[in-house]
């Protein structure tokens, strides 16, 4: 990790030669990339690992990348011809959110499902790959302008977040990051704004969705994670929220916390794997309230993680070691228009 003359905090080393034997796809070293140690890194000789998602998990930001979304959408007059104006509403962007990583991959998803749209209600809709990539390009542009502005506006930190964070960065045996599928551009305003440049300086790990060829809930930014702070799968412990992010944390075979959004449509994550689930307004907890603590998840002398935070809260759920059977490939998403909620939530 390394920071650039703007200020901003980064990871510039992405090469992996073996990502497309784990993922799927080739992987590429940025240009100028070279390969460079943490500057202000507490961690030395790491017990385990805590990895953080970014939105749904910092910050709840699923709301906020939902109204970007749509102010793009307005913006460009988006009309698919025979069903009118492109809008997503909550219940839509909850289950879509669940679906899909990143955002390219959700608007390519939801128009190859729905129809390709046109610009300002015009009658030419894109055909080839390279207008429909043109086209999906242009409106992630415009939708991270907006969201970066509702971002500075809206924003708060999620409870408990940053206190953990603190406390890993704080232990020199806990090698601590941040592995978000956002698009760069958006993800370093939310990480700069809300976490701040002096605890990203801190951090062993930060990956945006666009430094890899692969996003959630494909596992690549968890194995690149791995290897960097160099623990097997079962010491890396991944905090999301959502069930693309848990999909990734079990593909790469890491144990995951789920802290669920209230913007959620909430999937039943134990059944799919979480080791443990937290309230949904309550979060990972502050002050008296604290859930989950870095001394209750990782034991002095322990060998495993530890999941049973008190109060219900991960406990008597399966083994403390990471992954379950059957890995990423045991798990199948339906389109968000035949999801529905059942009578469980």
């Amino acid at each position: 990790v390394t920071r650039g003359a703007d200020g901003v905090v980064y990871d510039p080393d992405q090469f992996d030669p073996d990502a497309n034997q784990r993922s799927g796809g080739a992987a590429v070293r940025p240009a100028g990339a070279t390969a460079q140690a943490s500057v202000g890194s507490n961690t030395k000789n790491p017990r385990f690992a805590l990895l953080f998602d970014c939105d749904g998990v910092i910050v709840e930001t699923e709301e906020l990348h939902r109204k970007a979304y749509n102010a793009s959408f307005k913006h460009f007059g988006l009309v698919i011809p025979g069903k009118g104006k492109v809008e997503w509403s909550v219940e839509y962007y909850d289950v879509l959110a669940n679906t899909v990583g990143g955002g390219k991959p959700k608007m390519r998803y939801h128009f190859d499902n729905n129809g390709w749209p046109s610009f300002f209600g015009g009658s030419k809709v894109p055909r080839t790959d390279e207008e429909k990539t043109k086209m999906v390009d242009s409106l992630q542009d415009m939708k991270t302008e907006f969201y970066k502005d509702i971002v500075e506006s809206q924003a708060i930190a999620r409870p408990g977040v940053l206190r953990l964070i603190d406390e890993a960065i704080a232990a020199p045996d806990i090698a601590v990051g941040i592995c978000s599928a956002a698009t760069k551009e958006g993800f370093l305003k939310v990480v700069n704004s809300i976490v701040g440049p002096d605890r990203l300086s801190m951090l062993d790990v930060v990956m945006a969705g666009d430094d890899v060829t692969k996003k959630k809930p494909d596992p690549l930014i968890y194995n690149l994670a791995r290897e960097k702070v160099g623990l097997p799968s079962s010491k890396c412990v991944v905090i999301e929220d959502s069930l693309v992010g848990l999909r990734a944390a079990m593909g790469a075979n890491m144990p995951c916390v789920i802290t669920p959004c209230p913007s959620s449509d909430v999937p039943d994550f134990r059944a799919h794997g979480a080791r443990a689930v937290m309230d949904v307004n309550v979060g990972l907890g502050d002050g008296a309230g604290a859930v989950v603590t870095l001394a209750k998840l990782f034991p002095a002398n322990a060998a495993e993680p530890n999941f049973d935070f008190g109060g219900g809260y991960g406990a008597g759920y399966g083994s403390s070691s990471g992954g379950v059977a059957g890995g990423a490939g045991s798990y199948s998403v339906s389109a968000p228009e035949r999801v529905t909620r059942g009578a469980d939530g």
